[in-house]
């Protein structure tokens, strides 16, 4: 028996859910053979315990038919400690360094088109980045990602991402057949973002875009106890009837205790695809005044511009396949903007988010608002009656 035999045999190990082996990789740094015994030493990449536990099962049996007393040593990165969410320390993907919450009061403010191009900026700047669909009603990113009709790969019993322009997608657009509508109550959206947190093979990402539902209810309750969210995002137009609504989503943020990384002003301004001038149709700057009073800032200010429809029905985002159009210049700018204030941020806790509901109970129901009251209640000192005893 041969040492070169040894990693031969090994060139046939995949590593977990990669098409290339642990040989090409460079995984395998060290194979030790005294007689019968041998020692293989593998310096990998992963913290996750299931990665290795594969590694070990697959090697073992590799090789088997050589008759080795086998001892398998894993070099990898120490474990981050888990940052808390909530009073339970939960989180349940501890494998993402940094999760954005893009949030908006009101639909239709271009919050998916934000997702998208930010996300694909911060890829194009060399960060490891997935996008979440959380918009269990509207999932919209997989027709602008260009991935919509395409299969899941399923490894085990967990799915894997999809990938387009250097990112990582998931949406329930992609679980489900195209056009079929999705008629749920809150408890069922809790559970299923839950679901696309767990049961979804995300790698160690840098970031995490998550596009959430508009308005400020279950799922972005359930998001905030589930994992801990470092920055959320408001998108929203200058109108002040989407101001008005703006102001709900910044102050959610707050009462979820979520630092703002900043507002996005979508439609603002037209930029004529024949003479590339901007003119001011919808109103322009309206989100300054409404920076400063939540003490944060304006990532961007993004036009009307033809080009971004363009894209996002086709599936080619405009900071991609356009980079030098305004458009594509000021999302790159947002995006080095966000990467400076997660890359500069200290570890985050929303551990203050109450109430915390039990899986499957919805903070709007009768049950959940009871439990609020109760919590409520201790913290004030009362009974939890409702007597006005404290």
């Amino acid at each position: 028996m041969r040492i070169e035999d040894i990693k031969k045999a090994l060139e046939s190990v995949k590593y977990p859910n990669f098409s290339k082996s642990i040989v090409e990789f460079g995984f395998v740094k060290d194979i030790l053979l005294d007689d019968k015994n041998c020692t293989i030493l593998l310096d990998i990449t992963s913290t996750a315990k299931d990665v290795e536990e594969e590694l070990r099962k697959d090697i073992s049996a590799c090789l088997s038919s050589f008759g080795l007393n086998l001892t398998i040593n894993f070099n990898k990165p120490k474990e981050q400690t888990q940052q808390s969410n909530s009073v339970s320390g939960k989180n349940i993907a501890p494998q993402i360094k940094k999760i954005v919450m893009v949030s908006s009061g009101k639909g239709g403010v271009g919050k998916s088109t934000t997702t998208v191009n930010l996300a694909v900026a911060s890829a194009m700047q060399g960060k490891k980045v997935g996008i979440l669909d959380a918009d269990i009603y509207g999932p919209n990113i997989p027709r602008m990602m260009g991935v919509n009709g395409m299969e899941v790969e399923v490894l085990g019993n967990k799915a894997k991402p999809l990938n387009a322009y250097g990112v990582d997608v998931m949406s329930m657009g992609i679980l489900m057949k195209e056009g079929e509508a999705v008629i749920w109550r809150g408890a069922m959206i809790m559970k299923a973002i839950q679901q696309l947190l767990t049961d979804i093979l995300w790698e160690e990402l840098d970031i995490l875009f998550i596009d959430m539902p508009p308005g400020t209810g279950d799922a972005q309750l359930t998001l905030a106890q589930s994992v801990p969210v470092s920055v959320g995002i408001n998108v929203t137009t200058p109108q002040h009837v989407a101001l008005d609504d703006s102001r709900r989503s910044l102050d959610m943020f707050q009462k979820l205790h979520i630092p703002v990384a900043g507002i996005v002003e979508n439609m603002s301004g037209f930029i004529c695809p024949n003479c590339n001038t901007e003119s001011d149709i919808f109103g322009m700057g309206t989100c300054e005044d409404l920076a400063k009073e939540y003490n944060t800032q304006v990532l961007g200010n993004l036009p009307i511009e033809p080009a971004i429809r363009k894209g996002g029905d086709s599936g080619k985002p405009i900071v991609y396949f356009e980079p030098e159009s305004i458009t594509a210049k000021r999302y790159m700018i947002a995006a080095d903007k966000l990467i400076s204030i997660l890359d500069s941020q200290n570890e985050v806790s929303n551990a203050d988010i109450q109430p915390i509901m039990p899986a499957g109970v919805s903070a709007c129901s009768t049950e959940g608002q009871k439990i609020k009251a109760e919590h409520e209640a201790k913290k004030s000192g009362g009974c939890g009656t409702g007597c006005g005893c404290h």
